[in-house]
């Protein structure tokens, strides 16, 4: 333990824990064997952490929230598993990260800047990207993939396996059972709809207007068209024009190892002002 940390009374550190300078922890908080905390990380009141669990600098939980807690899988006996947390994230109240299960490599891993809301649970195995918002009771099943820059929106449920896009917008209380392409709206359940462009993130994001207008392209060939999946591919690789986002919806597709959710709305539009 570093100098310039602020432990209450009434936490409960095991003495191995490291804690960096400028952490702070709160009332009633207990941190089991194997943690580590890196710089002005804030844990406050009745916070539970356990090992084996890396969390880096400037993340803030706030109370009631449970950090790498075995995984919630039928087949975990006890394994040494982890859950790796980057930097600037924040976990709000009541929310649940389990750390991994051994039917990989045994890690759940989360990046920096995301904003976790209350009631949010991540599960064992998944994989958090970086700029990540998942709102009020959202709930990703074991070995979920959430690419940048990605939101997931209120009671929302994916299932496992499943990966979410770059710049995907999904809306409140969807049920996910199959890939979400980069840079679109889904909403809904059994199934869910697509619903066009997540323009207001791909502006945020600073995609160009002509980005937005070849990502719209491709999306009227994909949802628009009678082709199959494999069809739109290669009718967007002949067409559309070269560029990143072509180059990250083409190889999103290739590997959506679920298939990707593909019925769209009766109309869907997005003016591209």
């Amino acid at each position: 333990m570093t100098t310039g940390v602020h432990i209450h009374p009434s936490a409960q550190v095991h003495p191995e824990t490291y804690l960096a300078d400028g952490v702070s922890i709160g009332s009633h908080v207990t941190i089991e064997e194997g943690v580590r905390i890196g710089e002005n990380t804030v844990v406050e009141a009745y916070v539970q952490l356990r090992g084996p669990l890396e969390v880096g600098r400037d993340n803030r939980f706030f109370p009631y929230s449970s950090i790498g807690s075995d995984p919630q899988d039928v087949s975990y006996r006890g394994e040494r598993t982890r859950l790796v947390i980057g930097d600037r994230n924040i976990f709000r109240e009541f929310m649940t990260v389990n750390r991994g299960s051994t039917k990989v490599d045994g890690v759940t891993s989360i990046g920096n800047d995301n904003y976790f809301m209350a009631y949010t649970h991540i599960a064992h195995d998944c994989r958090i990207g970086s700029h990540i918002v998942c709102m009020n009771g959202a709930t990703l099943a074991g070995h979920v993939v959430l690419d940048d820059n990605a939101q997931v929106s209120a009671f929302s449920g994916v299932h496992p396996f499943c990966r979410v896009g770059r710049l995907a917008y999904i809306g409140g209380y969807s049920v996910i059972t199959q890939d979400v392409l980069p840079y679109c709206r889904v909403a809904g359940a059994r199934p869910p709809l697509f619903y066009g462009l997540n323009t207001v993130g791909l502006r945020r994001a600073g995609l160009t207007r002509e980005s937005r207008q070849n990502v719209k392209q491709m999306f009227k060939i994909i949802f628009e068209s009678d082709l199959n999946t494999s069809q739109a591919v290669e009718k967007i690789k002949a067409e559309c024009p070269d560029g990143a986002e072509k180059d990250i919806i083409l190889s999103f597709i290739e590997r959506a190892s679920r298939g990707i959710i593909k019925k769209a709305a009766r109309q869907w539009d997005n003016p591209l002002e």
